[in-house]
């Protein structure tokens, strides 16, 4: 994001009879770069197998994937207002076509590492594809518009894992990595074709330091949070990793204050509307990854524990499969709120809703259609929330760095879900009971951690409401 801009660019010519279509090709595209994101996670126990290697080295074939998507996100939105959004799109697409190509070709670590390195950073395409929004769809449209692509999110990642763990075993595990290359391949096809190229939002160098910059601290920052609790809070080791990336992060802020184009302009990120939300954006981001932790645990232990439930890999995937299309079903009541309250009431609904089904969650757990009513309801407050994040990030900040203020928020949500992913593991890990010599987490751990949840999840409602109605007003 930088100050030094041209002026706005909104919708060009070809652009005006197909909005729709372009929205269509979006909400595909953020769908497939999702759902490749857990196409591993039914894999995890059997990676090193699959992959001759320790159980530690093949945890960061999920791990990768996660860091190279919060770099990819604020940089490629970036890189979108720079050199055009439908551009960045199509890079975007072709990476997760290599990335799933290298990885249906590996049976080793380090290539599968790489190609799930590349399917992480395909991530760029989702803030890109909510900015490009303003630019194609009319004024009065923009909001169902990017409550669908925000929708999509939910769904890749809800229909990708059941259909990971159907492909998986029925299968060789590489032929989840070829259907992720033909989905690539059929969206790429159409960002090509049918996107429309709108010119830069503004004209100036890439900001290659500055890029390097936030990668370097985001990624030691977040190795540290993911990799904790793995090699020991109780050693140097993670401390040194979040030292080293909170310096590096503070550096950088001093030289993207100073540089006359940097890649992100925090004094615009310090706006008071774009700040709240954005800290508002980790909390729900946090309350939304409590549930995806703990929920398929609950589902898939053994009923001998007394509280699990029995289910397998493929039916746990089934019962929380819905919450995602729940997501998508709440599109048209998100993009309605918006327009009738506008984006901080709708965005503190969402909090709201997230919250209450944290505490439906802690009255009720001991059936699978009780989890099933739980991931429904917290999917619709994701929906709901993440509908109008980027309509208050986007009016608050000038068009031409919108690619950047939308990547910048979506890196914010990325940060929540990865602290919750590590907090709630710890929690779980701490509190386990034995049942016949393997340990297992016990139920009021995960009730802490569905406890915990519902705080983040009121905790970014009071954060929302703290945005000051004029600026409210004026989105």
């Amino acid at each position: 994001m930088t100050s030094v801009s041209t002026s706005a660019t909104h919708a060009v010519p070809d652009t005006a009879g197909r909005p729709v279509l372009t929205v269509a090709v979006l909400c595909f595209g953020g769908m497939i770069t999702s759902l490749t994101q857990t196409f591993v996670i039914p894999l995890q126990g059997e990676l090193p197998v699959l992959l001759s290697t320790s159980a530690a080295n093949a945890s960061w074939v999920v791990t990768a994937t996660l860091l190279a998507g919060a770099v990819a996100m604020p940089i490629a939105g970036s890189l979108g207002d720079l050199f055009g959004k439908q551009r960045v799109l199509l890079v975007s697409t072709l990476i997760l076509l290599v990335g799933s190509l290298v990885c249906a070709l590996s049976d080793t670590l380090l290539p599968m590492l790489a190609g799930r390195t590349l399917q992480g950073l395909s991530m760029g395409f989702v803030p890109v594809g909510i900015s490009l929004i303003r630019d194609v769809v009319p004024p009065g449209r923009t909001g169902t518009a990017m409550a669908a692509v925000s929708a999509t999110l939910g769904v890749g990642g809800s229909i990708g894992l059941p259909l990971a763990a159907w492909i998986a075993d029925s299968y060789d595990f590489h032929a989840l990595f070829w259907f992720s290359t033909v989905l690539a391949v059929l969206a790429a096809l159409p960002v090509a074709l049918l996107i429309p190229r709108v010119p830069a939002a503004r004209r100036a160098r890439l900001d290659l330091v500055g890029a390097l910059g936030i990668a370097v601290g985001l990624v030691a920052v977040l190795v540290a949070v993911t990799k904790g609790r793995e090699w020991g809070w109780d050693t140097a080791r993670p401390w040194s990793f979040l030292v080293v990336g909170l310096v590096v992060l503070v550096a950088w802020g001093r030289y993207e204050l100073a540089h006359p184009a940097p890649l992100c302009d925090l004094r615009v990120t310090a706006r008071r509307p774009v700040l709240l939300t954005n800290i508002a954006a980790v909390a729900i981001g946090f309350g939304m990854m409590a549930q995806a932790i703990i929920v398929p645990q609950l589902l898939q232990l053994p009923e001998l524990t007394g509280h699990g439930l029995g289910q397998s890999m493929v039916a746990a995937g089934l019962w929380t499969a819905p919450a995602g299309l729940v997501m998508m079903a709440f599109a048209p009541l998100s993009s309605a709120l918006i327009a009738r309250y506008g984006p901080r009431v709708t965005l503190a609904v969402g909090a709201a809703v997230l919250g209450s089904g944290y505490l439906v969650a802690v009255a009720i757990h001991g059936a699978p259609w009780h989890l099933l009513v739980v991931s429904c309801v917290t999917s619709a407050g994701v929906g709901i929330g993440y509908a109008a994040m980027p309509a208050l990030i986007m009016d608050a900040v000038p068009a031409s760095d919108s690619g950047a203020a939308v990547g910048v928020n979506a890196l914010m949500r990325s940060i929540g879900t990865t602290t919750a992913a590590a907090l709630v593991a710890s929690i779980l890990a701490a509190s386990v009971t034995d049942v016949h010599g393997f340990p297992v987490p016990s139920e009021d751990a995960m009730v802490v951690g569905f406890l915990i949840g519902a705080g983040a999840a009121f905790l970014g409602m009071a954060l929302t409401l703290a945005i000051p109605r004029r600026a409210a007003a004026a989105a």
